[in-house]
């Protein structure tokens, strides 16, 4: 396949970017869509040119570090990661546009990397819970209801990968904050910080600069993982309680 890329380069966050034009051959179908990333940097360092700076890591759609807008979706045509999206998605001759998750919340770093280490500061708000320290509970000892369970499993499968804020017209974090909210909150082990833990992760998003909620749907749509839109409704749910009780005491 012969392509051509037009991709975002900005040397850093203070820096302007633009798009530059590449063009690539010999590109194979069976290729992921990072490897024909790989094989731009390669031409480019024989050329004695700066690489593509893009994030990646597990390229095995489990860590969530690979995050780029193809043609502007989130991870690209297919519902996966980045690093899970093969070229048979597209067609000889294409030209394919490359850019960084948009959102004030994650800043450039450099080309296709952004910062997203306001997600980290989301989860050091409330994403724990108060375990006692020793040997490990037996595995029994505290029943869990199976829709509880597959409640919490299905938020948990939530990577952090930040599709969910650059598909948003709002740049908002609420699908990424809810997963994390309600996989912990439903559990018998996270009841302990059941309140402070929503109010504390909620106020935490705000104040990272993310985006209002207005319930588009295009959150869910891009997420790899399928946390549904659901999952913010539940959030609010939770937050309206602890913020009620907060308002009591």
């Amino acid at each position: 396949m012969k392509l051509t890329l037009r991709v975002w380069r900005q040397k850093n966050a203070g820096a302007d970017g633009a798009m530059s034009t590449y063009e690539v051959d010999g590109i194979s179908q069976d290729m992921s869509f990072l490897e024909m990333l790989d094989t731009l940097n390669e031409e480019l360092i024989l050329k004695g040119e700066d690489p593509v700076a893009f994030d990646h890591d597990c390229r095995e759609g489990i860590c969530g570090a690979c995050s780029l807008v193809i043609n502007g979706d989130a991870h690209g045509p297919e519902r996966t990661t980045t690093c899970q999206l093969h070229m048979r998605s597209f067609d000889d001759g294409d030209t394919i546009d490359i850019e960084p998750w948009r959102a004030s919340a994650f800043p450039v770093v450099k080309d296709l990397v952004v910062d997203r280490s306001a997600f980290d500061r989301i989860i050091q708000a409330g994403g724990y819970i108060t375990a006692p320290t020793g040997a490990a509970p037996e595995a029994h000892a505290t029943p869990v209801p199976k829709p509880d369970a597959d409640f919490a499993f299905e938020h948990a499968e939530c990577i952090g990968c930040g599709a969910c804020v650059a598909a948003c017209p709002n740049g908002s974090a609420m699908l990424f904050t809810s997963a994390k909210v309600n996989h912990l909150n439903v559990l018998p082990q996270g009841s302990p910080e059941r309140e402070t833990r929503v109010l504390d992760m909620v106020g935490q998003m705000d104040d990272e600069g993310f985006g209002g909620c207005t319930l588009t749907g295009e959150c869910a749509t891009a997420c790899p993982k399928g946390i549904p839109l659901p999952s913010i409704a539940a959030m609010n749910k939770e937050w309206l309680r602890a913020n009620r009780k907060a308002a009591k005491r």
